[in-house]
């Protein structure tokens, strides 16, 4: 691919989260408790599938930006089209308030995620992905947001997320402009990525400064268990 970007599974995991990637000829993905992701060459060949069957096994794996369909007899589930946001242009800014989440954090994280971000899931690992940082009020988490993908150049912001009865106070822009001041330390420029539909969260992250590069499509590959070779 000619930019990053346009496969940020595969730049982040032969890039900066090599440490993380789980191969299997041109296969690769994260670890199944820290991100569900796999990415798939365009175009892919027979090999390629059987790699993704004894890699994966029977379970759904998710594909973000390149969609390859996959052979007969297999399953391809669209997720619903995305678009990915660049954000060269974010002003940065540091934030006392804005805490770093650590492994003891996780058990709270996870319940928050599901409250509050219509049943996602936030897995043990994800925080091996880059930086989580929270906003509490009374000890309790009522904003959190983080770093996820991380192509070569690039590290995209992930679950932004805020508690409802705590909405509207500025906490989600807060958190968002103390991790860019983050990535822009170490020299990358933030991207995410946001369903189509979702016009709220579109406009917000436009009025911090982010434009949008390209639609993206998302995807599930399912392979069924009579045709996967765990070799």
């Amino acid at each position: 691919m000619a930019h990053p970007l346009d496969d940020p599974v595969r730049s982040a995991l032969d890039g900066p989260h090599a440490h993380l990637a789980q191969r299997r000829g041109r296969i690769v993905r994260y670890p199944p408790d820290v991100m569900k992701f796999i990415a798939i060459p365009h175009p892919a060949s027979a090999q390629d599938w059987a790699d993704v069957a004894a890699l994966v096994g029977p379970e759904q794996a998710p594909v973000a930006g390149v969609v390859v369909a996959p052979p007969d007899g297999w399953e391809l589930s669209s997720v619903g089209p995305g678009l990915q946001l660049v954000g060269e242009q974010v002003a940065p800014r540091t934030d006392p308030e804005a805490v770093r989440l650590g492994p003891a954090d996780v058990p709270e994280i996870v319940d928050f995620v599901a409250r509050h971000r219509d049943g996602r899931r936030f897995l043990p690992r994800t925080l091996e992905m880059g930086a989580y940082l929270g906003i509490r009020h009374g000890g309790a988490l009522v904003a959190m947001a983080g770093e996820r993908l991380r192509p070569v150049g690039w590290t995209e912001l992930s679950a932004v997320c805020t508690d409802p009865a705590h909405r509207r106070r500025g906490l989600a822009t807060r958190l968002v402009r103390a991790l860019v001041a983050g990535i822009r330390a170490r020299g990358e420029s933030p991207f995410l990525h946001v369903e189509h539909d979702n016009h709220g969260a579109v406009a917000l992250y436009e009025r911090l400064g982010f434009r949008v590069r390209r639609p993206i499509s998302m995807a599930r590959v399912h392979i069924p268990q009579e045709r996967t070779p765990f070799a």
